[in-house]
């Protein structure tokens, strides 16, 4: 089979699909990507036997049909070395030699059958489904995706919760240390369901929404969730076990509300940051009327900072301790130019949330506080 196609819409799509690909695959044939060529369509799919990514791009002077699998990395190397140009692939059915001709050069390679890559999931029967916008999504699983954990033992919190109704659908993370919950009251997704969408698919989704504007169908079942944009999907296998039930840990009583520039407190934490010690990363907020001061130590290192900023504040004077790096990237996960920190008491967990939400949106982030010394 024959075919010629753009090498930089090549090289893009490629991209895409290949970031499912893992460094050690258990089956070889997993380390390629399939080129299936039926007509003028040329569709891509990937998959780590878990994660199944397809996209299509047209191509030209088409002769013939057909499968054949590639090496995703020889592939991507080549190709990234390439300006635009037009490039002409030429497949032999028979041993699946693959010969690519570029405007200045001939590159050869052999391919496998293509019939032996493993077959996209199929639709599940009785699937749920409901449709959102890309933006919506992608931005939902950028609040989110850094809160998931890394736990084999628990493994229902490596990924995201989509807790989903008919007037909205709600999307949480959590390691155990920190929370965020995602509520978006655009979506009517006419449903009540729920299933935890693991982190490796969610930040594909992340990465390949972003250049995406149009509505994303989402189709889930008892074993997979399926998501269709534009001309791509992804299918992945759903996490199984029951997630913790979220609202039962987020407080309701944190009198105690802190209203600060957002950026001007990231800054201050991450200059203070650098004399934390590095084992515990912690930093110490000692709130008084309108000011915070911020300050960390490394007693083994004979180090120490300390910085007070202006903020809005007229709760119990209080200290309270915080793991730097999480603090960071929540705030920082946040878009408003203020955020609102609501406390209790220096033992019990902290609220960070915007002091302006997104339309539509309603964000809430939650730390679990470090034990001072003091």
């Amino acid at each position: 089979m024959k075919f010629n196609v753009s090498s930089s819409k090549l090289f893009s799509q490629l991209q895409a699909v290949s970031r499912v690909i893992n460094s050690k695959n258990a089956l070889p044939i997993l380390d390629d990507v399939l080129f299936d060529l039926v007509g003028n369509e040329l569709t891509l799919t990937a998959s780590d036997g878990e994660t199944t990514i397809r996209t299509s791009l047209e191509v030209e002077a088409v002769e013939g049909s057909g499968k054949v699998a590639s090496a995703a990395k020889l592939l991507l190397e080549t190709l990234k070395e390439f300006s635009e140009q037009p490039l002409a692939f030429n497949i032999d059915e028979q041993n699946f030699a693959v010969n690519m001709v570029s405007q200045n050069g001939t590159y050869s390679f052999v391919g496998v059958n293509g019939n032996e890559y493993p077959e996209m999931p199929k639709a599940e029967e009785n699937a749920q489904q409901f449709s959102l916008n890309a933006k919506v999504l992608q931005s939902a699983i950028e609040k989110t995706i850094f809160c998931t954990a890394d736990d084999e033992l628990r493994p229902v919190m490596n990924g995201i919760f989509f807790d989903i109704t008919p007037e909205q659908v709600t999307m949480v993370a959590t390691d155990a240390h920190r929370l965020v919950r995602y509520i978006n009251t655009s979506v009517t997704a006419g449903v009540s369901a729920s299933f935890i969408l693991p982190k490796k698919p969610a930040g594909l989704l992340k990465n390949i929404l972003a250049k995406e504007d149009s509505d994303v169908q989402v189709t889930f079942g008892a074993q997979n969730a399926r998501f269709e944009f534009g001309k791509t999907i992804i299918v992945c296998r759903q996490i199984e076990g029951r997630f913790p039930n979220y609202n039962a840990v987020i407080p309701q009583a944190n009198q105690n509300v802190v209203t600060v520039d957002r950026q001007t407190l990231i800054n201050a934490c991450k200059r203070v940051a650098v004399f934390a010690n590095n084992g515990t990363a912690q930093l110490r907020l000692a709130l008084s009327e309108n000011q915070i001061k911020i300050s960390a130590q490394d007693i083994d290192f004979s180090t120490s900072a300390e910085e007070t900023i202006s903020c809005s504040y007229a709760g119990i004077p209080m200290a309270i301790g915080f793991k730097a790096p999480f603090l960071i990237d929540i705030l920082s996960s946040i878009a408003s130019a203020d955020v609102q920190l609501k406390l209790a008491d220096p033992a019990r967990a902290g609220l960070i949330l915007p002091a302006e939400n997104e339309e539509n949106e309603d964000v809430l982030m939650l730390l679990m506080p470090m034990l001072l010394n003091d």
